[in-house]
């Protein structure tokens, strides 16, 4: 007769059976997520943060049905649920620079203001002396002008919504260089054209006075982007449907930028009497415009490729016509020529500096339309 307790031997399951089970993985999915993303939510201070963690992973609305969850946000609010209560604190109602005070906004306007004002008071302090001061004074001038310009530039990008990480490149060199294409870029096509160059070229600072004053507005259609994007961000309940909707914010706010940008290139123009084509100032604002938005949103790369695009084939205009001198190469002018004769000098970096501005933009509607780009993970 067999004993009890070989009757409860018989009737427990076998143990490798169990051990088997236990090494098929955690029977709840989320938890297998949270712990290979740990750092991430206990970092978080909102659901938004982390369901733009698991995004910057590659995490997508279809993959979290993996996790039991209609989309990422879903997941996300319950990651957000199961941190243990000492490791949360107080939610921000905003990312960095979308909803500053009245005094923070003050500031970086006023900031963005000085650029401006000092490229105008150096040309009006060159205007009123013209005829009076020497040729090394009014140079002396013109450089403390500049240097005064570049600090103030250097002061409005340290903070505001036009604000970017530290290190984003090489952007400020290209950047200088478009500049000063913009100014003498092109006297000096137009001399070589002709067989020269001959010696000094006159420069169009109109570019360059539109250009500053339009800082200001770029400040303002960034803030303005960042703040509406951050609304719809709270406001989605899917990956997609947030990207579907902050496009037209970012074609919104490139517009109205435009919009400020033209007239006050015109207004340079017409004070300074200058004789530059106004298209190529207006791409190569908005390609500034794109860069440094991408940059202030964490994405600095792609803008630093399209500006030193746009400085290689300014580059290569004249470095192809002076080529072409050489016997044998004579075809090599034969694209520069053309662009010059349909639309003047004008048109080398109004192509330069737009082709890049457009393939930007093409990237920033991509980039600025996920979620990670709008909260800090």
């Amino acid at each position: 007769m067999p004993r009890p307790d070989d009757q409860a031997t018989a009737t427990a399951p076998p143990a490798p059976a169990a051990s088997t089970a236990a090494r098929r993985g955690p029977v709840d999915p989320v938890k297998s997520l949270m712990h290979d993303h740990r750092d991430l939510c206990e970092r978080a201070v909102d659901p938004l943060e982390i369901a733009a963690g698991l995004e910057a992973h590659g995490l997508t609305d279809r993959t979290a049905a993996r996790y039991r969850h209609r989309d990422v946000f879903s997941l996300a609010e319950e990651l957000y649920a199961r941190i243990p209560p000492r490791t949360k604190e107080p939610a921000v109602s905003g990312p960095p620079d979308a909803g500053p005070d009245t005094e923070a906004r003050a500031l970086w306007t006023l900031l963005a203001l000085l650029p401006g004002a000092a490229c105008l008071a150096t040309a009006g302090v060159l205007r009123l002396t013209e005829g009076v001061l020497g040729g090394g004074t009014r140079a002396l001038v013109t450089v403390a002008g500049a240097l005064l310009a570049c600090l103030a530039l250097r002061l409005c990008l340290s903070r505001g919504p036009l604000r970017a990480p530290e290190g984003a490149g090489r952007a400020g060199m290209y950047g200088c260089w478009l500049l000063s294409y913009a100014v003498y870029g092109e006297e000096l096509l137009a001399q070589v054209m002709t067989g020269g160059p001959d010696g000094p070229w006159d420069g169009t600072p109109a570019p360059l006075l539109g250009l500053a004053a339009a800082i200001a507005p770029a400040a303002w259609c960034a803030h303005l982007f960042a703040v509406h994007a951050h609304r719809k961000l709270t406001g989605s309940r899917a990956l997609e449907e947030f990207g579907a909707g902050v496009r037209p914010l970012l074609l919104a706010a490139v517009a109205l930028f435009l919009a400020a940008l033209l007239p006050l290139l015109y207004l340079a123009d017409l004070g300074l009497d200058g004789n530059g084509t106004p298209a190529a100032a207006a791409a190569l604002g908005v390609l500034f415009f794109v860069a440094r938005l991408l940059a202030a949103h964490g994405l600095p790369e792609p803008g630093t490729v399209a500006l030193a695009a746009a400085c290689a084939v300014e580059a290569a205009a004249p470095a192809l016509v002076l080529s072409s001198r050489l016997p044998g190469l004579e075809p090599l002018a034969q694209p520069v020529n053309a662009l010059v004769s349909a639309g003047g000098t004008g048109a080398v970096p109004a192509l330069a500096c737009g082709a890049a501005a457009l393939g930007l933009l093409l990237h920033a509607s991509l980039a600025l339309s996920r979620a990670s780009a709008h909260t800090r993970t």
